[in-house]
């Protein structure tokens, strides 16, 4: 474990530190989206501040005639870091043979985290130099108006994808009231979801709890989106005092769109994601 998480300086003992750790990883698992649809490199730890996107910035007038420049493009990495506090004689139970720990602010920084990584994933983050895969997007996106139109707005998007040259397998990302809809039973009683993964879709449908205004389609066939981490999410120890400890869960990573053409967004209602193209 790198000394920068200062694990060793806090007073939690061996039993409390792994019901943290594992609780954290359960609900980490739960909510990431993108890790399961996009390509995963990494982790590649804290030494690692950038990805070479083999590219160059050429410069126009360099200090001396006769001689061309060009800077090297490299898309630094994103530190995240969202603190919380637990109580210390909570923590201290574990060490007497209680595995009911109250860990709701683990759970509540783990949610936070994640959404704050998916966001960037699917939405962007301007200020980290990270653009998602929705505004990256050159097609226009398919409205869905009511529940029942998903099925139809999937087939239609799969159909923009292929036509586009995108194979598959694709997968439906679902924003959280998308995830609601599709495993709602339709008025024939047959669930949505169910139509969707059996006759429309050759991959999967996956909870996406931080993407909004509805639902993105992909290939999931490797090549078009690159996830980088660093640092893996890890926690780590910030300071304490007689009654509570700070903790804080952090990573480092960026997000590379490859081929733009690979994703389309499925809009319910009319809401237009910020900064997408067109």
């Amino acid at each position: 474990m790198s000394d920068l998480l200062k694990r060793e300086h806090a007073p939690i003992t061996p039993e409390a530190w792994d019901q943290v750790d594992e609780e954290a990883r359960r609900v980490l698992k739960l909510h990431l989206a993108g890790r399961k649809l996009v390509d995963f490199s990494g982790p590649h730890g804290w030494t690692l501040g950038g990805v070479n996107t083999g590219r160059l910035k050429h410069i126009d007038k360099g200090p001396l005639a006769g001689v061309s420049y060009g800077v090297r493009d490299v898309q630094p990495l994103v530190e995240l870091r969202s603190p919380f506090v637990i109580k210390i004689l909570e923590l201290d139970y574990a060490a007497r043979g209680a595995t009911d720990l109250d860990l709701d602010p683990v759970i509540a920084v783990a949610e936070r985290v994640a959404h704050a990584e998916d966001t960037a994933v699917f939405h962007g983050f301007k200020e980290g130099r990270i653009t998602g895969m929705i505004e990256a997007s050159p097609h226009a996106p398919i409205d869905v108006k009511t529940p029942l139109d998903w099925p139809r707005a999937v087939a239609a998007a799969k159909e923009v994808l292929r036509r586009a040259g995108v194979n598959g397998p694709y997968a439906l990302a679902l924003g959280s009231q998308a995830y609601d809809e599709l495993i709602a039973d339709s008025e024939d009683g047959y669930p949505l979801r169910r139509r969707i993964e059996e006759n429309i879709i050759d991959g999967s449908l996956v909870w996406a709890p931080a993407l909004r205004g509805g639902a993105v389609l992909l290939s999931t066939r490797g090549g078009d989106y690159e996830l980088t981490v660093g640092q893996d999410l890890s926690i780590g120890y910030a300071v304490h005092d007689r009654e509570k400890v700070e903790l804080y869960l952090t990573e480092s990573f960026t997000f590379r769109v490859l081929e733009d053409k690979a994703a389309i967004f499925l809009r319910r209602g009319s809401t237009k994601p910020a900064g997408r193209k067109g």
